[in-house]
């Protein structure tokens, strides 16, 4: 097999494309045999040694893919080599080949592609979580969602819509805003017009009738983060899903009295490990909702495995609608 190796979380630079033994799976893991891995912030962490996540040395980079389970180890009975699976086990997938843990595996139906597969299970498995199960969205509520053409933005411009939601979507560009129109979005706001500094609030006001968003969905943070909440509908929810312009901000707490509102924290992953058959039952009802063509990853465009830091370079510089793919 081969993949990109970290030997030593410098950065992107650091890694490099090498031939590695094949493993054989232990207990409880199968080997997959990668068609196509996609790229996600926290890869980017990870390899800075920026990630709260930090793999023993040497690790292959790469959250979540998808492919073919080419062996199985003991114990394994709900998977079976040459199915089709999806996974996001946090290392392994920028490569051809990995060991993965069985248990993380998502079988796949027929008619999910391997490409839509590896962008699929951590967007909306984070927006699902985030929206129905921590802010309870209802039909008929008024979710602002900020970073709205990144992965988890355009996946949760869907969920929301698919729940029946009005969607307000802000993005940092006209083209970014169309295409969170073409995904469902009600209405749009352009933050580089519409800055934190400076007519975020006002525009946010404007497009509820001075009401304010039910749910706020905010993977941003930084300087979006005050702003937005000061904006708040009366027991609004606040969902904490992450950091992607860098600075963790502060919010003053008496927001959340004055306006009656809720600071929810998103952390999917934890979700899965303490509540793994609610997790599950989740995964069924996203895969159900793509077969039906109510959800569909944004693929900004796909790669060759090889220029792994070619893809890194694109996602460095902001530029990504929806997800980056590789493919073997």
């Amino acid at each position: 097999m081969q993949a990109w190796l970290c030997e030593n979380p410098t950065g992107v630079e650091a890694l490099t494309w090498k031939e590695l033994p094949t493993p054989e799976p232990k207990a409880g893991e199968v080997l997959i045999e990668i068609q196509a891995a996609s790229l996600n912030f926290p890869d980017l962490l990870i390899v800075q040694n920026k990630y709260q996540i930090k793999p023993p040395l040497p690790f292959v980079p790469g959250s979540e893919y998808a492919g073919i389970v080419r062996a199985v180890g003991d114990g394994v009975t709900h998977l079976k080599v040459g199915q089709a699976v999806a996974c996001l086990s946090g290392t392994g997938g920028f490569g051809t080949h990995t060991l993965a843990p069985a248990a993380l595996c998502m079988p796949l139906p027929d008619g999910f592609p391997a490409v839509d597969a590896a962008a699929f299970i951590m967007i909306y498995a984070t927006s699902w979580h985030a929206l129905m199960d921590r802010a309870q969205l209802k039909a008929g509520e008024t979710v602002l969602v900020l970073g709205a053409a990144g992965g988890v933005g355009t996946a949760a411009i869907q969920i929301a819509k698919a729940a029946g939601a009005r969607v307000i979507a802000a993005a940092s560009s006209d083209e970014k805003c169309d295409l969170c129109r073409l995904l469902g979005a009600d209405e749009v706001i352009n933050y580089s017009i519409h800055t934190p500094q400076q007519g975020l609030r006002d525009e946010i006001k404007r497009l509820t009738d001075g009401k304010g968003p039910d749910v706020i969905y905010d993977p941003v943070g930084g300087d979006f983060a005050e702003p937005a909440f000061r904006s708040i509908a009366w027991r609004g929810r606040y969902l904490v899903v992450g950091f992607a312009s860098g600075p963790i901000p502060s919010l003053p707490l008496n927001l959340a009295l004055l306006k009656g509102a809720s600071i929810v924290g998103v952390f999917w992953g934890d979700f899965a490990k303490r509540e793994p058959k609610a997790n599950a039952a989740m995964m069924q009802t996203l895969a159900g909702l793509y077969l039906k063509g109510q959800i569909k990853p944004v693929i900004d465009q796909t790669l060759p495995m090889k220029d792994l830091h070619k893809a890194y370079a694109i996602m460095g510089a902001r530029s990504v609608k929806g997800k980056l793919v590789l493919v073997n």
